[in-house]
């Protein structure tokens, strides 16, 4: 496969995918959706998350964290990509994504292009700079964050202008599913980033607290579906989708570990695209 592609960790995009298909769904029903607004939301969010994904190998590989590793192939670390063209790819998919944030500001509110700046600074100083907040055991929080609530509720604003409240309630799930792959993510990588002192939360938890805090999120992702239902009872088609993780559920109760993990990972990306699938279709036809 093409080491850019395996690079830009194709298994993480239905992170990217999943809130902007379910904010538009949200915005089924509503007066005045400008619908094509809904292909540069898309643009914005496949950009950030193949930037993050990008700048996370460039920054981990120079200070020498992937020099050892249990999981995918990274670009710097295994030296099979120079430093600096790794570097140039993250930021020209923060490029894009501004480009693509820019049409949409400008179609809406000029107030997005804060929200924007934003989500690239967060994207860059994940595992970049001097203090990267991914290093001492807060990158669920922008993973929650920006792929849960920003992704979301934006893709819903972007395509109707309005920030209902059924918005905010279905980016919760959302964001879970999205903190869920980061996890068994960093699950699989204690060994390593502990000895490199990378302090993820994984870390700073341990094995035992870390794969209950997967199974936590996925109950928690249920539990904001059916309150999402209150309001479009068909949203709760959801589940149907959250109960393809059940397999990752499993692995991460029965003690996988190293490689079986990344199994796990595909498994959850997997489940994450089938409940996106689900969810906004329930949203939708429930409008």
């Amino acid at each position: 496969m093409n080491p850019w592609i395996v690079g830009a960790r194709p298994k993480t995009l239905p992170a990217a995918v999943v809130p902007v298909a379910v904010g538009l769904a949200v915005a089924a029903g509503s007066d005045g959706v400008r619908w094509w607004l809904g292909v540069p939301a898309l643009v914005v969010s496949l950009a950030l998350q193949v930037g993050v994904n990008y700048a996370n190998d460039y920054s981990d590989g120079v200070r020498g964290t992937d020099e050892v590793r249990v999981g995918p192939l990274r670009l710097v670390g295994s030296g099979l990509v120079a430093p600096n063209k790794v570097k140039a790819a993250a930021f020209v998919a923060f490029g894009i994504a501004a480009v693509a944030g820019l049409v949409i500001a400008l179609s809406t509110s000029l107030w997005l292009l804060v929200v924007g700046v934003a989500a690239i600074a967060a994207a860059w100083f994940y595992t970049g700079g001097k203090n990267p907040y991914g290093y001492i055991g807060l990158g669920e929080v922008f993973v929650f964050l920006f792929f849960g609530l920003v992704a979301t509720v934006g893709s819903t604003f972007a395509v109707s202008e309005s920030l209902p409240s059924l918005s905010w309630l279905a980016s919760v799930p959302v964001g879970c599913l999205a903190c869920a792959l980061l996890i068994v993510n960093n699950l699989r990588d204690i060994p390593t980033d502990a000895k490199a002192d990378k302090k993820t939360l994984a870390v700073r938890l341990g094995d035992r607290r870390t794969r209950s805090l997967y199974l936590s999120l996925c109950v928690v992702a249920g539990g904001f579906v059916v309150l999402t239902g209150v309001q479009r009872p068909s949203a709760v088609l959801g589940l149907v989708g959250l109960a393809a993780i059940a397999p990752g559920v499993a692995a991460v109760r029965g003690g996988a570990k190293g490689r079986e993990l990344i199994a796990v990972l595909g498994a959850t990306g997997r489940a994450q695209m089938l409940f996106g699938v689900a969810f906004g279709v329930g949203l939708a036809i429930g409008a």
